[in-house]
């Protein structure tokens, strides 16, 4: 049931537009920390050495281009998310940050032959769903960072993706500035809106004619937690560690709390929240404290990342405001 909300953020995979890669010769971006390399990073399958600066970053991870742009480096490759298949699964908050020739767009299931046509000398897939055996068929061809060992699949949190990049391409005192960018960018909003703190938020994917509420293992309902909402009680009972709880639609009382955030941005999605007849009666939404987000407001919290956390709550933190006064 887990992998089918997986296409949410589209996987990684291969080319299949015809855009070219940067040269070799081609500086990646800012000079890394004097003696940054050689740097060793664990991960769930090991522990990975980069012996010197990436020149040419495959950013296989379905988010991972964020946190590589933020250091001021142009991955040659990117994987792709549903919503922004035309752009590199580049949101709006990250386009501006490409240098020079476009990063080739990566769909579909990776073939570790086109990964390697691009010379990469790093690739980092901290957001890609990689298992051992195409973890070492892609450490043949370079160097392959992927997420922390105490986390799941699309689980890795904000400041532990940037953290474990910065480390790899060795700018870490960067890295730690723009975790603290994106903290301090949350604590403003909960100082300056304090009727969140302790109120309840269910963050909710229609799919199937049922629903899947995110929990704080998912960056889409670690969004809400970190703007001091709760869980549902009734949602927080079910947790059990997984990234969602499932609610049939026959259930759908259980998505009640003090705000909705429904997650409804293709037209399917819509027909199915606003033709369910149970979820309409949910006192959530009959009394009009559904938010449903636009396509870009959804891509950045569903990133969630150091790069989409300031535009996301420049458009949601309004919306919340208004749904919670009814």
């Amino acid at each position: 049931m887990l992998r089918r909300l997986i296409p949410l953020l589209a996987l990684v995979g291969l080319l299949t537009a015809c855009s070219s890669a940067p040269t070799p010769e081609e500086p990646a971006g800012p000079p890394a920390a004097a003696g940054a390399f050689p740097v060793r990073i664990d991960h769930a399958y090991g522990t990975t050495e980069i012996p010197e600066q990436p020149q040419r970053v495959v950013a296989l991870g379905v988010t991972d281009a964020d946190p590589v742009l933020a250091l001021g480096i142009t991955p040659v490759a990117t994987a792709t998310y549903t919503f922004y298949e035309q752009s590199g699964g580049l949101g709006p908050w990250a386009r501006d940050l490409v240098q020079g020739e476009p990063p080739v767009v990566l769909t579909g299931d990776p073939k570790p032959e086109q990964i390697a046509a691009l010379a990469p000398d790093l690739i980092v897939a901290v957001t890609a769903s990689l298992q051992q055996p195409l973890y070492e068929q892609l450490s043949a061809i370079a160097p392959v960072v992927a997420r922390p060992a105490d986390t799941i699949d699309f689980g890795v949190p904000r400041d532990a993706q940037m953290r474990t990049v910065a480390t790899a391409l060795g700018q870490p005192e960067r890295g730690e500035e723009l975790i603290a960018q994106a903290d301090a960018a949350f604590a403003e909003a909960v100082t300056a809106n304090p009727a969140f703190k302790g109120r309840t938020a269910a963050t909710v994917l229609p799919f199937d004619g049922k629903y899947g509420a995110y929990t704080a293992a998912d960056a889409r309902g670690r969004f809400m937690t970190d703007l001091g909402f709760a869980l549902p009680p009734r949602i927080a009972e079910q947790d059990s560690g997984s990234f969602y709880v499932e609610v049939s639609s026959e259930q759908a009382g259980l998505l009640d709390a003090d705000t909705l955030l429904m997650l409804a941005a293709e037209n399917s999605e819509r027909m199915q929240i606003e033709g369910d007849p149970i979820l309409q009666q949910v006192p959530v939404v009959a009394e009009g404290r559904m938010i449903v987000p636009d396509t870009d407001l959804r891509g950045a919290i569903t990133y969630n990342s150091v790069l989409s956390v300031p535009y996301a709550l420049d458009r949601l933190v309004p919306q919340l405001a208004t749904a919670l006064q009814g």
